[in-house]
């Protein structure tokens, strides 16, 4: 979403500026040797104290950058959502930091031999956040980069370049450059950086530009945290209620106007049910937008750009034969908005698989509509196609759910409601195959971001000697030979 279409290398003056830092951080890193857990939680707090001070500035930035965003969503899904990281690493990080006792294979264990495993950080971790919620995106990760005891720097989107300004603001407040660093600017800053030798590098945003940045990271054999998107079924099973369920998933769709990797992308509804949801939809949209363009709780698309996007896939719908329904409550005319690029939530419905908004992650909030007869062929539709970011299962029928969770693969799962699960810090958020490799968020961030040093104690016994595993070979090794090959 945010990063170059292509990506070069060079010694040019910003990647020569980039190097610096990388290098500074990097000597600093070994300079320091262990990282203690109360440096840790000194950093992290850092960052934490300096998101709630800037807050305001943030959400100021949010709502200039969308043009319209509205002040509660900013606090919710940026601000708060920044600082909850923090504040779950700084509380866990001294039991994440302590060695994992690993059983010793025998009879070494029984001769005094040791195994462990010591969570050990990577060294400099680089990080590309998007524009949709690019504090959350930046700040979130950068709490289980800081609490593995690792240095990082940060390239967030030109697509939301006040919203970088306050960033770098916060940076700078936070931390000393050898800790934390961040770059600002367009396409050929997100190239430079993106070509960098870090040690991890994580990237969020679109899939056709991940495939870039594991090119430019494979240069130098940089490992890859990738989050990327994906078409995020819902499916509506029999046993639903259809009033909960629209009133749920459509708050997923509708907020920041479905600029969410994880927003719900369409809808696998029973054939006889589809006008039912469909009126319950216009039901849940008008309870919570009972207007839209001048309504400051109802979020604008980033940027005319991608407002164009989506008025080409709902030409593009209406083209192949698709029902392109308004949700518009109060009938307003969105041809005519000032200085916004609102779209109203918009179904698609009679959708035929050729249809853009079928075959492209939508990012917007336009819902199209495919029904189903045998709820099989929910599972065969959802398994035809690449796997997503989220699936999202509504129903009661137990027998069905485990068939879903079984049958399907994807990044994660919702049931009965939609993205409350990347709220969960205790659960990995990451996605499978084109929705992303690798996952963060607690625990499993922290192990993401660290090195799992594998480390053995040998007993003081000669155990080599007394196992004949040192030659001239004999009787013991034979027997060695033998315990360790009987089945």
């Amino acid at each position: 979403m945010n990063a170059p279409e292509t990506i070069t290398t060079g010694h040019d003056p910003i990647t020569e500026a980039m190097m610096k830092v990388l290098e500074a951080q990097r000597a600093d890193y070994l300079a320091e040797g262990h990282v203690s857990v109360e440096v840790r939680i000194d950093r992290m707090r850092r960052g934490m104290n300096s998101v709630a001070k800037y807050q305001d500035k943030l959400v100021d930035a949010l709502s200039t950058d969308f043009t319209c965003r509205p002040r509660q969503l900013s606090m919710l899904t940026d601000v708060s959502a920044s600082i909850s990281p923090f504040k779950s690493a700084i509380k866990q990080v001294k039991t994440w930091m302590k060695p994992e006792k690993r059983k010793t294979m025998f009879p070494l264990g029984l001769l005094g031999g040791r195994s462990r495993i010591e969570y050990q950080p990577l060294g400099v971790v680089g990080i590309i956040s998007p524009w949709n919620f690019p504090a959350n995106l930046t700040f979130g990760p950068l709490a289980d980069v800081l609490a593995a005891g690792n240095r990082a720097m940060i390239k967030p989107s030109e697509f939301t370049p006040s919203v970088s300004d306050v960033m770098a603001e916060i940076v700078a407040d936070a931390w000393d450059e050898k800790e934390v660093a961040i770059f600002t600017g367009g396409p050929e800053a997100g190239a430079a950086f993106s070509a960098l030798p870090f040690d991890h590098m994580l990237f969020t945003g679109a899939t056709s530009v991940a495939r870039h940045i594991m090119a430019a990271a494979a240069k130098n054999l940089v490992p890859v945290t990738l989050e990327l998107g994906g078409k995020s079924p819902v499916i509506i099973s029999r046993s639903a209620d259809v009033k909960t369920a629209v009133s749920r998933f459509m708050m997923g769709k509708t907020m920041n106007a479905g600029q969410i990797c994880l927003a719900p992308d369409y809808l696998l509804v029973p054939e006889e049910k589809a006008d039912e949801i469909i009126a319950e939809i216009k039901t849940a949209v008008a309870a919570m937008y009972p207007t839209m363009l001048e309504n400051p709780e109802y979020t604008s698309m980033v940027n005319e750009r991608h407002f164009q996007r989506l008025q080409d896939n709902l030409t593009d719908a209406a083209e192949k034969g698709g029902d392109v329904i308004s949700t518009a409550p109060a009938g307003e005319d969105f041809s005519q908005q000032q200085g916004t690029y609102k779209i109203a939530p918009t179904i698609i419905n009679n959708t035929t698989d050729d249809m853009r908004v079928l075959q492209e992650e939508i990012f917007g909030p336009l819902l199209p509509i495919k029904t189903y007869k045998d709820f099989d062929e929910t599972i065969q539709y959802v398994n035809a196609n690449p796997r997503p970011l989220a699936l999202y299962y509504f129903g009661s029928d137990a027998q069905e759910e485990r068939n879903v969770l079984d049958r399907t693969t994807s990044g994660g799962v919702c049931l009965n409601d939609v993205i409350m699960h990347i709220m969960q810090e205790d659960l990995p958020f990451g996605g499978v195959g084109p929705a992303g490799t690798g996952s963060y968020h607690g625990y499993d961030g922290f192990k993401n971001f660290s090195h799992a040093k594998s480390i053995y104690k040998q007993a003081k016994i000669d155990v080599a000697g007394l196992g004949g595993m040192r030659p001239p070979y004999g009787p013991n090794t034979e027997k060695t030979i033998k315990m360790q090959t009987k089945i």
